[in-house]
């Protein structure tokens, strides 16, 4: 049995599937991942200073200016559409199998693509608040204002995504680990799993079907009973769930 045919099974016999995804899933969608060769991380910018100071807590209030040229040019990518694999996974969600979706991404793809139940533990780029007041803000809202987009109260509207330096929500680290100890099925997406907290949920898993699918190695390798190293767009496609139907 075949990889793609191994994975078919898994879903089929599961009843709460899991599925973990990173920045490797909307790289079909044109938005650059983060840590490979041509990832965010190794490209060059007008500045000297690193993408990881550039998006940090202490950065974004001493420097807002430079926080929002860099955000906008390179995180925020008003034009990308959901995927093949996103719309695979919408479909895996009304059929009643894919039971919770925890994303590491900004981009809100899975719940353009249709899937309703998203934990995004780094937050989203379409929603904004300001600092001041904690009025919302939609993402037109703030690309339709100055550079550093501020409130009608004046404050500095920030967009709702965790920086570093900063916790990631206790709610959403919750209720992702409560998905993953009632999972019976984790596919992991297009991650690295090399991001912390984030990655520390498969240990919570209790499950007895771990598949990661990535093109890269990763430190959980090992506890997976199935690795696909296969582009993840030419396998998350609807002819993984056609028999389901």
């Amino acid at each position: 049995m075949n990889h793609i045919e191994l994975l078919k099974k898994n879903i089929k016999d599961a009843n709460n599937i899991v599925v973990m995804t990173g920045a490797g899933i909307s790289v079909p969608s044109g938005i650059p991942d983060f840590r490979s060769a041509s990832g965010l991380y190794n490209e060059k910018y007008k500045t000297n200073i690193s993408p990881e100071e550039i998006l940090s807590h202490h950065f974004f209030l001493s420097n807002p200016e430079a926080f929002y040229d860099f955000y906008r040019n390179k995180m925020i990518y008003i034009d990308a559409k959901p995927n093949i694999a996103h719309k695979t996974l919408a479909k895996l969600e009304d059929l009643g199998k894919l039971k919770m979706i925890i994303t590491q991404n900004i981009d809100g793809l899975h719940s353009l693509a249709g899937n309703k139940n998203v934990i995004e533990l780094h937050g989203s780029i379409h929603r904004n608040y300001c600092m001041k007041c904690h009025k919302s803000y939609s993402l037109t809202e703030i690309l339709d204002k100055d550079l550093v987009p501020t409130c009608s109260c004046g404050g500095i509207i920030k967009p709702d995504v965790v920086l570093y330096e900063e916790a990631l929500p206790s709610k959403a680290i919750e209720d992702a680990v409560k998905a993953v100890e009632k999972a019976d099925l984790l596919i992991v997406v297009g991650t690295s799993l090399l991001v912390s907290p984030a990655n520390y949920l498969v240990h919570y898993f209790r499950g007895s079907n771990l598949v990661i699918i990535n093109k890269s190695t990763t430190p959980y390798d090992r506890y997976a009973s199935l690795l696909i190293r296969e582009p993840l767009e030419t396998v998350l496609t609807n002819d993984l769930i056609e028999e389901l139907r």
